[in-house]
């Protein structure tokens, strides 16, 4: 999982790189990361239903190597349309990896050993999005212009290599399950209605055409001809490739929704944070990466400790993060305006260490209550839901939080965009108040079940 994520933070500072080299447009260079991307969304539920069914360890193997080879075809690509083409196939690849990793978690761990592993999951997501920058400057360092934007792909090569050897070794084999059908009608609706979301939201920051939004229409058809299909199947007992059943437990409801409300801001303001300290403030991306390093700290540290926690605490803990998260994200807002830009990254790390603090209190225990009460059995696939969720609303938060960000700029100095920054932390302050609407809900819900349990 800390490869796949690597993979999107470590491309972007390689771009530049990438265009020189290989002669690529801004679309084409959007679409090496944005093809990646939008892959990477469109099989997560798929991918967990094989794993289910399959094996989650042979699955597991099978993505791993996929993203290896793709790798190589990416490093080796002699231009860029062969790049975006290799790129979205290491996408559908990464996508099939990550709801393995979240069943397995839900396969070998129980109890509060659950929650300790889903911490360590979380420190993973915030280190593989946080270093990422710093890795692609160290390769591009070492391999000069021409090859060392190919060695940000290549890198990935011997470490799929030692992860397959460890995973027959240290994963548990399949057991002998009956085979079930797998609803290929049902994986096509949901994946191009997720596509038509995902599609509108990467191809708007390369075109900026709000005639995109019409794409929710086929979206909102598509999606619900899935849930009339898989209703249907659920009832007849017929193997859906989304057994509805799973929606009856609040908790993973609740997850869900919160994961997709939450996200937005989570990928919306470190994409915006980034643009102010490369264009706003004259940051190389080394030195913008290093401006946001107290933010993956704050991530890496409280993950752990509430995924001790979090089976004794519950949804509180989630609720808290939440508004950690955003108490930091204001405090950024009111300080960006009143500091030097030769200061800004000393300045802003408190802010953005307790971002990070409130993101690591969200993610991981969101995900263990999530997939707390949920069959082991049906672990990849509600997990891929669950990831399905998390990547609609990164690129959704990426797409409304930059927009905002762009129409408030007004000039090119420091101070048009530490306005620009605070008009985006506004926006993203309306997705944090629902997903902690969303945990209140959650919890009032829990509180009132448990006397007439009683």
């Amino acid at each position: 999982m800390f490869m796949t994520l690597l993979d999107v933070s470590v491309t972007n500072v390689a771009l530049p790189s990438i265009g020189r080299d290989l002669h690529a447009g801004n679309a084409q260079l959007q679409w090496i990361v944005s093809g990646y991307t939008l892959a990477f969304g469109l099989v997560p539920v798929l991918g967990g239903k094989l794993g289910d069914d399959r094996g989650r360890r042979v699955m597991f193997q099978v993505g791993v190597a996929g993203f290896a080879v793709t790798s190589l075809l990416s490093g080796l690509a002699p231009g860029a349309g062969i790049l975006i083409g290799a790129r979205v196939l290491q996408g559908l690849f990464g996508g099939l990896i990550n709801p393995q990793t979240s069943g397995l978690v839900q396969q070998m761990f129980h109890g509060s050993d659950r929650g300790r592993a889903f911490g360590v999951l979380g420190t993973t997501v915030g280190l593989g999005t946080a270093i990422g920058p710093l890795v692609g400057g160290a390769l591009i360092g070492l391999g000069g212009p021409t090859l060392g934007w190919r060695l940000v792909f290549f890198v990935n090569i011997p470490i799929a290599v030692v992860v397959i050897l460890l995973a027959r070794r240290l994963l548990p084999a399949p057991t002998e399950t009956v085979p079930h059908r797998l609803d290929l009608l049902g994986a096509g609706l949901l994946g191009l209605a997720t596509f038509c979301v995902l599609f509108a939201c990467v191809e708007y920051d390369v075109a900026h055409d709000t005639q995109l939004a019409w794409l929710g229409v086929p979206a909102a058809v598509l999606f619900g001809l899935f849930l009339r299909r898989e209703r249907r199947l659920t009832d007849q007992v017929r193997d859906p490739l989304v057994d509805l059943r799973l929606f009856r437990r609040p908790s993973y409801v609740a997850g869900t929704t919160l994961a997709l409300t939450f996200f937005p801001a989570m990928a919306g303001l470190p994409l915006v944070l980034a643009l102010y300290y490369q264009r706003g403030l004259g940051y190389t991306a080394v030195e913008s990466a290093l401006g946001v390093t107290a933010y993956a700290v704050g991530a890496g540290i409280s993950a752990p400790l509430v995924g001790r926690v979090v089976t004794r605490v519950g949804r509180p803990l989630v609720v808290a993060g939440a508004v950690t998260f955003g108490v930091g994200a204001v405090a950024l807002a009111l300080i960006a305006p009143h500091v030097p830009a030769g200061h800004a990254a000393l300045a802003l790390a408190l802010p953005l260490f307790v971002m990070g603090c409130g993101q690591g209190a969200v993610i991981t225990p969101n995900q263990t209550l999530a997939l707390m009460d949920v069959d082991p059995l049906m672990g990849s696939t509600a997990g891929g839901v669950l990831q399905t969720g998390q990547r609609i609303g990164l690129a959704i938060g990426q797409a409304v939080i930059g927009t905002v960000f762009f129409n408030s700029l007004t000039g090119s100095g420091s101070a048009s965009y530490a306005d620009a920054l605070r008009n985006a932390v506004i926006a993203a302050l309306c997705f944090i108040g629902l997903a902690i609407a969303v945990g209140v809900h959650d919890l009032t819900r829990a509180r009132r079940r448990q006397p007439s349990l009683r």
